[in-house]
């Protein structure tokens, strides 16, 4: 009985947290860590291609520290050249390697939606952050 009552209390108070709290560790303020779930790859009059974000080269997991302004990978760190939050969302931008890149962070949920853009291919990842 008293293991029902624990987990309905902390229930009560998970739910209950204010979403204003939850949102703030996605608003640029805490670091995050990173992980890739899902990617695609796409070439010039092409069908693009679902697949893993390892098979494309991608990390598995990435840190954003928005306090250096960077994004740090388990073999390289890149420079947040831009950074613009707007409505629900925070953009960053850099390039790298002869790519530019894009992360679009969803502040209320920490899902991400990455691109990276030459003129020949295109990467598209989606994961999800946690604060670190």
């Amino acid at each position: 009985m008293l293991k029902i009552v624990s987990a309905t209390a902390l229930a009560v108070f998970v739910c209950a947290t204010p979403s204003r709290v939850l949102s703030a560790d996605f608003d640029g303020s805490k670091p995050l860590l990173c992980a890739t779930i899902d990617a695609h790859f796409c070439d010039v009059g092409e069908v693009c291609y679902r697949t893993l974000p390892a098979i494309l080269g991608a990390p598995q997991f990435i840190r954003i520290n928005f306090a250096k302004k960077t994004i740090v990978g388990p073999q390289r760190t890149t420079e947040i050249q831009h950074m613009e939050p707007s409505d629900g969302q925070l953009l960053l931008q850099g390039t790298e390697l002869g790519y530019a890149w894009s992360v679009a962070l969803d502040t209320k949920t920490g899902t991400m939606s990455t691109t990276l853009v030459n003129r020949e291919d295109v990467f598209v990842l989606f994961g999800a952050c946690t604060p670190s």
